[in-house]
């Protein structure tokens, strides 16, 4: 098998996981709301620190502001972030993420625990770790991939 095919196995298989595992919503153990993936994906894109406009938000995300405005809204309503006036421009409004959104956004995992544990037992102890040694793998490889593109990056930003 060459190289594109090994790809397109791998483009085909890695959504298959991904739906079949992936967690639909999390819920909040101190306020017993309920996110949304959505919800969770902009706080993933949030952070304590550095604050982001609204407008950026949702280029980012590839929604209008308004779509974006009233899932911050939510958002905001159940405290996980904040808006605050820019330091630079008081006429804009920026987002930040609060501590609330900072422990939603640490706890919360892409796939849902008992879905991978429901998976696995379809498979026997030597297929599993097969499974496991391949992905072990491609996480390396990941990794390695992310580190070049982020040398890459800075490099060709000097």
């Amino acid at each position: 098998m060459n190289l594109n095919e090994e790809v397109n196995q791998l483009m085909d298989f890695y959504p298959r996981i991904y739906f079949a595992c992936h967690t639909r919503h999390t819920i909040d153990p101190e306020s017993n709301e309920k996110l949304t993936s959505n919800q969770l994906s902009i706080l993933d894109h949030l952070d304590q620190e550095e604050s982001i406009s609204l407008y950026e938000l949702a280029t980012h995300m590839g929604v209008t502001p308004s779509t974006m405005s009233t899932t911050i809204n939510r958002l905001e309503q159940g405290k996980y972030v904040e808006r605050r006036k820019s330091k630079i421009d008081t006429r804009k409004v920026e987002i930040i993420l609060t501590p609330s959104g900072a422990r939603i956004k640490k706890s919360k995992s892409v796939l849902d625990t008992e879905r991978v544990m429901a998976m696995l037992k379809h498979l026997n102890s030597k297929e599993r770790q097969a499974a496991l040694e391949g992905l072990s793998l491609l996480a390396f490889a990941a990794e390695k991939e992310m580190k070049t593109r982020s040398l890459n990056k800075n490099w060709n930003n000097r």
